[in-house]
């Protein structure tokens, strides 16, 4: 499973540019899988990373190896940098907790940011 939590990351960065990146990120999760911003809910991944690149132009990941909680469910310590679209650059950290079932699909993913107001942008 942390395969496939590595490979996540890989295409996120990826996805930007890389049309197939795109697709073999989204396969990676189920259509319904709850996508959990700071606290706030949504269900599919995909229309995050629609919102999520009209924000950014670019993106870079670096994160730990991902742990196995006693409640089965994946952690990860990450850092990013990257560019928003007004050109401006930022970097942030956190957490990210995954869930994934049996076919090998994210049915879960919170991204737990540092600065709780760093979605805020999404949430509306």
């Amino acid at each position: 499973m942390t395969t496939l939590l590595n490979n996540y990351f890989r295409l996120f960065d990826a996805s930007r540019t890389d049309e197939r990146a795109m697709q073999d990120l989204l396969s990676l999760f189920t259509p319904d899988a709850e996508i959990v911003l700071n606290g706030t809910s949504r269900t599919g991944f995909d229309g995050f990373m629609k919102a999520f690149y009209e924000y950014n132009k670019d993106v870079k990941h670096m994160w730990d190896g991902w742990v196995l909680q006693t409640d089965g469910s994946y952690q990860t310590n990450w850092a990013v940098c990257g560019q928003a679209a007004d050109g401006t650059v930022y970097a942030k950290t956190g957490i990210d907790i995954a869930r994934v079932n049996e076919a090998g699909q994210i049915v879960y993913l919170e991204n737990v940011q540092a600065d709780k107001d760093a979605f805020s942008k999404y949430n509306q």
